[in-house]
Parts: structure tokens; C-alpha cells; sequence
């Protein structure tokens, strides 16, 4: 399944309205990082525990480190007790 990518075309602008990506998820992992695996599959590890959504508060943060967004444009589309997660990047 490819990465699934939004763009919008106005006149002589094109803005990019999101991207969605899959991603497998590593809490209480011994070190923080992003695994890209291919164009829309990466794995997350991240230190917090999957406990009261500490573990998915780090996963959308280490993807905005990442990607150089701001955290509030990370958001989990699907998964979101599961490791496995669609996310979708505005």
C-alpha cells in the first residue's frame, strides 16, 4: 500500500494538505528513535510506558522532531491501543 500523500492546487500555489503513514510502535524501549523501513512504514521506540497515552504522547513527538513539524499536526488516525497505527501528518 503506498504512502498516501494530499495535495491541494490553487493557481500558481500548491499546498500539501497531509500525509499518511504506518507505523509500528516500541514502548519502554531502552533509546528514543524513527526507523524509517520504507516510503510509508517506520517503527517508533520510544521510553514511556503504553499507560494512560504517555507512550503515544511520545511517539507523536518523536515524529515531529522527525519530520521538523509541530506535534499538534501528528495525529493517529487508527491504533491507538494497538502497536500497530496509521498517522497522518498535516
Amino acid at each position: 500500500m503506498p504512502c498516501e500523500v494530499r495535495f491541494e492546487f490553487t493557481a500558481s500555489l500548491i499546498k500539501f494538505i497531509y500525509m499518511r503513514i504506518f507505523v509500528k510502535t516500541k514502548p519502554n524501549a531502552k533509546e528514543e528513535k524513527v526507523e524509517k523501513i520504507d516510503e510509508n512504514n517506520y517503527i517508533v521506540s520510544v521510553k514511556e510506558p503504553p499507560v494512560k497515552g504517555k507512550a503515544n504522547e511520545a511517539i507523536r513527538n518523536a515524529l515531529a522532531v522527525y519530520f521538523k513539524t509541530a506535534s499538534a499536526r501528528i495525529k493517529i488516525v487508527s491504533g491507538y491501543s494497538s502497536k500497530n497505527k496509521i498517522i497522518e501528518i498535516n
